[in-house]
């Protein structure tokens, strides 16, 4: 980024970072509230939906998104070569196969309730899930997201001492989080299956709106991403050509 220094640049995306693994945290333990009952995590929501629904909650969670993917596409542009170790690939894509995750929960939760007025509840949202056969899917939603902010978060604070004393407990709730939100779901999904079907299901006109907005979404994602893998490096192989080229002058 023009004018922007790289310090400057790696603090926009750990901010960035934190916040969006502040909201994956924040669904995990909605999640693991389950476990206690369905009436804990329709309490935990609430408050969830107090943070990240209100204005400012909003603008800093898609002011993050966009800042994170915008800096991770520069990231993808600018690099010379993919000669990288295990961990650093594996941050790289698990970062970017969350944004297409994502889009789909949007579409079902944030978008319905704009379009359609229909707010949001873990009743209706489970009910659905159980009627739809998608409850593994919505599982699946939050892992990268986690394995993606956990993997960050330990390569920006691995080299601290106090992340060495702890280090033992930090991967023992990386693991217990993620475990006992997938228990809370899953008792969730019981107590939903004893219940009568919370809310309807969106009708066939509704559902085809949010699925075209889906689509459209996730292929312009997918065109971001080709154009910025492509673009840098035939970028890349000008860099190169232009500096042989200076060399022989």
């Amino acid at each position: 980024m023009p004018g922007v220094s790289d310090q400057a640049i790696r603090r926009l995306r750990l901010g960035s970072g934190v916040v969006l693994f502040a909201y994956i945290l924040s669904h995990l333990v909605n999640h693991a509230l389950g476990a206690i009952s369905l009436d804990h995590a329709e309490a935990g929501l609430r408050l969830a939906m107090r943070l990240w629904h209100s204005r400012p909650g909003t603008v800093l969670l898609y002011g993050a998104a966009v800042i994170h993917v915008a800096l991770a596409l520069r990231t993808v542009f600018l690099r010379r070569h993919w000669r990288l170790p295990v961990i650093e690939i594996l941050r790289i894509a698990s970062g970017f196969s969350l944004p297409l995750l994502l889009i789909g929960h949007v579409v079902a939760t944030r978008l319905t309730l704009t379009l359609f007025d229909v707010p949001q509840s873990y009743g209706r949202t489970v009910s659905n899930l159980a009627a739809s056969g998608n409850e593994g899917w919505q599982l699946a939603l939050l892992a990268p997201g986690w394995i993606h902010g956990c993997l960050g978060l330990w390569i920006t604070l691995r080299r601290s001492a106090w992340a060495q004393k702890v280090r033992g407990l930090l991967v023992a709730a990386v693991v217990a989080l993620p475990a006992a939100a997938a228990l809370g779901f899953y008792r969730m999904l019981e107590e939903a299956a004893r219940q009568p079907l919370v809310g309807a299901l969106p009708a066939p006109s509704d559902s085809t709106l949010l699925g075209a907005w889906q689509s459209s979404l996730t292929r312009s994602y997918i065109i971001l991403v080709v154009a910025a893998l492509v673009g840098g490096q035939i970028y890349q192989r000008w860099v190169v050509r232009r500096d042989n080229d200076n060399r022989s002058s």
